[in-house]
């Protein structure tokens, strides 16, 4: 009797240690409910409407992350560096943004990684004038009143351009102002010009309103846009940065598949024509991919260039906050 009892305790204490093995491996796969308890995504979308209208819409975001018991929560933002403050505040998670402020953020300590790129930054930020205005060059637009939102890839392109044609700041008026403060002064003629992105840019030029002085790709200046992860929650959950990406990628794939279907939405959601749209698909097309060397290059230049003078108040190197191993999972592995 007693070796019986001897031998049952060693059962009991195996079988106990081989539960907590299994539940250990569970949780350390992923696999397991109790990873993700309570875990939130927290969204950062500027407007509310196109892709990622359609995606909330879809709630393709909402049924991916559901599967692993995850929350997903949406904010919207007008420009960039109100997303990089609400990451710092961690208030967001995840977000899509421009250079710009991914730049003043990192020089400011905000921690985050750049974990894709989503625009190439060639023609999606401009300097746009009245259709009326006769200037031909920035050199025309001396003296002149030129709205821009601070900390923006518009602000960064628009005081790097001044440099580029051997210009200074001081030979304009530069108005501050968001999006929807600058369109009425654009419009009322209370600005001479308006440096500013997609789908602005177009929206203005296909409706007559305005027209491009110049862009990033004349200028040689690039403004590409990205998608950034707050640091803390990249560490701890990478597979649902992972898993945001793929779905991201999903509502790429079915723009490009169901293009005019696409185009006829955005355009009744802004209440514009068609061609709109279609304008802001050939000067700016959504991509996901990961962050090349050349890009990066080019993103320290910024950086350096907004040391020099003195937008931010240290140097930094870009390449130490842009990790592709996030992009490079999600490609190898899409949803379908």
């Amino acid at each position: 009797m007693k070796r019986f009892h001897t031998v049952l305790i060693v059962v009991l204490i195996l079988s106990i240690f081989a539960t907590a093995c299994a539940s250990n491996e569970k949780d350390e796969s992923g696999g397991g409910a109790n990873k993700y308890e309570g875990a939130t995504i927290k969204i950062g979308v500027q407007g509310s409407g196109a892709l990622f209208g359609k995606a909330r819409e879809e709630k393709w975001f909402e049924q991916e992350f559901e599967k692993l018991g995850v929350k997903v929560e949406w904010s919207e933002f007008q420009s960039g560096p109100p997303m990089t403050e609400a990451i710092a505040s961690k208030k967001l998670d995840i977000a899509t943004l421009g250079n710009m402020p991914i730049i003043a953020g990192q020089a400011a300590g905000i921690p985050y990684k750049i974990v894709s790129q989503v625009l190439d930054g060639k023609n999606n930020v401009a300097i746009i004038v009245p259709s009326s205005s006769t200037a031909q060059t920035l050199a025309d637009l001396k003296g002149k009143k030129i709205a821009v939102t601070k900390g923006s890839n518009a602000y960064n392109f628009l005081y790097r351009g001044l440099v580029e044609a051997g210009l200074k700041d001081t030979d304009f008026e530069i108005i501050q102002l968001q999006p929807d403060e600058a369109q009425p002064a654009f419009d009322s003629g209370g600005v001479d010009a308006w440096a500013t992105w997609d789908p602005y840019i177009t929206i203005n030029a296909l409706t007559g309103k305005g027209r491009v002085l110049t862009d990033g790709e004349q200028l040689n200046v690039l403004s590409p846009s990205f998608s950034i992860s707050r640091t803390e929650f990249a560490e701890k959950y990478p597979e649902l940065v992972t898993l945001y990406l793929k779905v991201y990628g999903k509502a790429l794939a079915w723009e490009t598949e169901n293009q005019k279907t696409a185009v006829d939405r955005y355009a009744a959601e802004r209440n514009i024509p068609a061609a709109v749209i279609e304008g802001t698909f050939e000067r700016a097309r959504m991509i996901n991919i990961p962050v090349s060397e050349n890009i990066v290059a080019e993103m320290q230049k910024t950086a350096d260039f907004q040391l020099e003078i003195k937008n931010i108040r240290k140097g930094i190197d870009v390449s130490a906050i842009t990790d592709n191993q996030y992009i490079e999972a999600a490609l190898k592995d899409p949803l379908k």
